[in-house]
């Protein structure tokens, strides 16, 4: 069963050529980049005694703003993508500035092998695909035993309508209008509904919040009504 949703390539394929541009499409990802990437290490750190030698799936890849940044801090990574225009992005920017990153042009259900990882990185991109369920399953089965998956995505709240699409889409300008669909946002009881037949565990739920007074994003420990990380134990 397929994940990907047809009209949503076409949408990032338009602007794929973007993802380095700080000032572009995808400036708001290089806004909360650095707390993305922070969160994430501060997870493995302190679930892995020994961190030197871990091999990361970043799914849904995009451009490789997070894939990239893993590798900078020694991680093996693998990078996949349903679209060729990303991966093509990723692997200019990676050989440009020389740093490694196995990059492939895949969907999780179509990657080949069974190998499984340390850990799996999946950010904003659930509320992207089809076959949401089965895309999540799919996800959980890469995860080594004792290894852990963190994953991002937008709760399906009026005030994540109001912030996520309203404002940051139609007010604010963060991202190009139509990005988002309401209907796909995910409630984090929906996700554990989804792997409740697993034998994983929700660790934790982290918020992230924009500041408008600061203008500056962080993380919250009880506001998951927009932006929410999620952490999963195998």
């Amino acid at each position: 069963m397929s994940s990907v949703n047809k009209n949503e390539l076409e949408k990032f394929e338009k602007i794929s050529h973007s993802w380095w541009n700080k000032d572009g499409e995808f400036g708001i990802l290089h806004r909360i980049n650095p707390i993305r990437l922070n969160y994430i290490i501060e997870k493995i750190k302190s679930h892995y005694n020994d961190i030197s030698d871990l091999e990361i799936l970043d799914v849904g890849c995009g451009g490789g703003l997070i894939a990239t940044n893993l590798a900078i801090q020694g991680f093996k990574v693998t990078a996949i993508d349903a679209l060729q225009s990303n991966i093509d992005t990723a692997l200019a920017y990676a050989t440009e500035n020389n740093i490694k990153v196995n990059y492939l042009k895949s969907t999780i259900e179509e990657l080949e092998n069974d190998k499984q990882y340390d850990v799996v990185i999946c950010l904003e991109v659930i509320e992207h695909v089809e076959n949401v369920q089965e895309f999540m399953l799919n996800l959980v089965k890469r995860i080594k035993p004792k290894g852990m998956a963190i994953i991002s995505t937008i709760n399906r709240t009026k005030k994540a309508y109001l912030l996520g699409i309203i404002a940051a889409e139609y007010i604010l300008g963060w991202v190009p209008k139509n990005t988002h669909d309401y209907s796909k946002f995910l409630k984090p009881s929906e996700i554990y509904e989804m792997l409740a037949d697993t034998n994983v565990e929700i660790e934790e739920l982290k918020g992230l919040v924009y500041n408008l007074a600061k203008d500056e994003w962080h993380l919250s420990d009880d506001d998951i009504d927009v932006n929410y990380f999620m952490c999963i134990l195998v």
